[in-house]
């Protein structure tokens, strides 16, 4: 019941339908009222059937001036009517349980329909909450990944850091080395002119004492000769003079052999210092044949 309708609700409503000649019907009358359950108002219309035999039952009956043949009719009459109309409820009850059982059975289709739908969403929702936690393991497990790709970012950019201050360092220690090789080989250049000239002027001064010596022997030997039959102390003399001076030369070629060797000496240091220069070189290109592939793998993790 939309608004509580009563037996009396229902009763007039049906007085009312048959004063306008309208035979009351379930839906007549809840039209006629404008609410009502079909339930409630079968109930009720039930209730005014039974008692409309009643109601009229005091007007067939007042015929006690009418004769006797006529109010026989009259009851037989009255009778056929209350049949008709008891057949017309009953037909009106069976349409109306009819239609009642086929709105039951309609509302067990659209019950079964809604479990259906609820058990549909049920599934639909478990599906949901399913993709939901997988949605939020992947999320967990990507932000793991996030931070394993930025901690590893930052260390390769730490890397990139790190070779661009040694890189820097190198490029110093090559201008330092630089320098210092161009010190060494202008110092090396000079030390060379300075023992080439050293050398020249033992040399010179080793072959002029060797040529005077060589010419005093010369004259040695002459007067020597010249002077065979000299006493035995100016023979003894001359020999010494001839050891001295063979000292002198001998002395003067040692000068020279040890001027020669300073001079390999600075030769062989001048040729690792060009080593170790062509060797600096060498690491300083590996150390950006290193750093390159850094910067191509930094820059395609960018692009992705």
């Amino acid at each position: 019941m939309a608004r509580g309708i009563t037996e009396s609700d229902v009763h007039t409503a049906a007085d009312e339908l048959v004063a306008i000649g309208e035979r009351p019907t379930v839906e007549r009358i809840r039209a006629h009222l404008g609410t009502g359950s079909p339930n409630t108002v079968t109930r009720w219309l039930e209730t005014w059937w039974k008692a409309l035999g009643t109601r009229l039952q005091p007007e067939c009956t007042d015929l006690k001036d009418a004769p006797a043949a006529l109010a026989k009719l009259a009851g037989q009459w009255w009778q056929l009517a209350l049949e008709h109309a008891r057949e017309l409820v009953l037909q009106e009850f069976a349409d109306t349980r009819q239609a009642l059982s086929a709105e039951y059975d309609e509302l067990l289709a659209l019950r079964q329909t809604f479990a259906n739908e609820a058990a549909e969403l049920r599934s639909k929702t478990e599906a949901a909450l399913q993709a939901e936690r997988l949605a939020s393991t992947q999320v967990v497990e990507l932000r793991r990944l996030v931070s394993q790709m930025q901690a590893q970012i930052d260390e390769l950019s730490q890397q990139r850091a790190d070779a661009n201050h040694l890189l820097d360092q190198a490029a110093t220690s090559r201008h330092e080395l630089d320098a210092r090789l161009q010190q060494l080989q202008e110092l090396a250049r000079s030390e060379r002119e300075s023992l080439a000239e050293h050398a020249r002027s033992v040399e010179n001064r080793a072959l002029a004492e060797v040529d005077r010596a060589r010419q005093e022997i010369k004259d040695l030997r002459a007067q020597l000769l010249a002077m065979t039959n000299e006493s035995a102390s100016k023979q003894a003399h001359s020999s010494v003079q001839m050891e001295v001076l063979r000292a002198s030369a001998a002395a003067a070629e040692r000068e020279r052999a040890v001027q020669r060797a300073r001079a390999d000496a600075l030769e062989q240091e001048l040729e690792r210092l060009r080593g170790l220069s062509a060797a600096l070189e060498t690491a300083i290109k590996s150390t950006k044949t290193v750093k390159r592939p850094q910067k191509t793998v930094r820059t395609k993790r960018r692009e992705s």
